[in-house]
């Protein structure tokens, strides 16, 4: 989630924090220093798998089958990459028999070569068990528009998660159909709303697709469980479309 921890270029914040890094931390790489701004990104541990465990939890309940990490670790091996390898961790402890990861098959590869690799995958897939692997964020954004049937539940961070749940969302019809949740697996407190605004200027106009926030009901629904009523939600909608009765 973004800290909001971001200091303006030229304040006296950024300068303290420029000099911390040079003169304690030995940090040269700073290019134009005098005019930089500031943001510090923390990815934590127990962040990570909190959002990993609560994938594979959804995963598992809706028999999904896999679960995509989407990150930047190539570059930022620190943070990014380190999420890629708690997400892994996570899978491999705590939900060891009911995953595969692609760290369990880069093992398997190095111990004993690539067609043994790709023997454990193909087993575990054949047993229903839940595909945990990883893509580069970049490379994520084209795969996922030209081979969408590769991917099915994603874990990323918050900067990553706003590229692509837009992009996604434009792909079927853009945000006035896209539901927006926020979800805490633990506690299970949840709000559910449209992934847009409130668009005021539109009130009354008979304009608005009111899919969103139909949706975004529908997803609540089925988070209390209540799946007739979701169904019914869908059936409902896909028959009304169908019959082109729509505002737009």
């Amino acid at each position: 989630i973004y800290a909001g921890i971001e200091y303006a270029s030229g304040s006296d914040e950024v300068k303290k924090l420029i000099s911390f890094l040079k003169e304690e931390m030995n940090v040269n790489k700073i290019r134009f220093p005098e005019t930089s701004g500031i943001g510090i990104k923390p990815i934590s541990s127990e962040g990570t798998k909190r959002l990993v465990r609560a994938a594979l939890e959804y995963a598992i309940a809706n028999n999904r089958k896999s679960l995509t990490l989407v990150h930047k670790g190539n570059i930022m091996k620190f943070t990014e990459g380190a999420f890629k390898n708690w997400g892994y961790e996570l899978a491999e402890e705590e939900y060891g028999d009911k995953v595969f990861t692609w760290a369990q098959y880069d093992r398997i590869k190095e111990e004993s070569g690539e067609a043994a690799a790709n023997e454990a995958q193909s087993k575990a897939e054949a047993e229903g068990k839940i595909i945990v692997k990883d893509s580069i964020a970049d490379i994520f954004l084209q795969q996922i528009l030209t081979r969408p049937r590769e991917f099915d539940v994603v874990a990323t961070m918050n900067l990553n998660g706003d590229y692509i749940s837009d992009a996604l969302a434009a792909q079927v019809g853009g945000i006035g159909i896209a539901p927006g949740a926020n979800i805490n697996y633990v506690t299970g407190h949840a709000i559910f709303e449209a992934t847009h605004g409130t668009a005021p200027k539109y009130a009354g106009l008979d304009k608005v697709n009111p899919s969103s926030v139909i949706l975004s009901g529908e997803m609540m629904f089925r988070h209390m469980n209540w799946n007739e009523a979701a169904d019914l939600i869908i059936n409902s909608m896909e028959k009304t479309i169908a019959s082109k009765v729509v505002t737009y």
